[in-house]
């Protein structure tokens, strides 16, 4: 192999990879497809804003009108406890926003915090 292919070839890879090659250490993780950048509302908070307060229900009240403990409603309401699908099928049964819905906002709550703990983590060399 002559100096002039040599020459393209690792032009080749610095414009492919940049100019310290495939080896060199990636560019900032960048955000996955899916993934918000800005915090997403979690559902216990999305209850709490547009059923528990508009409808003057007491946390107290919604778990009785859910079947489940004073607690659990408060602990998500707090952000503390996820929306399962348990939870999301009785929320939908009382509320009336599909099941799907509620965890869909659960799903990006926690594809999200993922993806912020991931960003913190220093990488592997």
């Amino acid at each position: 192999m002559d100096t002039k292919a040599q020459l393209l070839g690792a032009s080749c890879l610095a414009k492919a990879h940049g100019p310290a090659g495939p080896w060199a250490d990636p560019e900032p993780l960048l955000t996955p497809a899916g993934v918000r950048q800005r915090l997403p509302v979690h559902p216990g908070r999305f209850l709490a804003r547009h059923y528990l307060v508009p409808l003057g229900l007491t946390q107290t009240e919604a778990a009785k009108r859910l079947g489940v403990s004073r607690r659990r409603v408060n602990e998500l309401v707090q952000g503390h406890r996820a929306m399962t699908p348990h939870t999301a099928i009785r929320c939908a049964r009382v509320f009336g926003l599909p099941t799907a819905d509620w965890l869909a906002m659960q799903a990006n709550w926690d594809s999200h915090a993922l993806w912020k703990a991931q960003r913190a983590q220093p990488r592997a060399a």
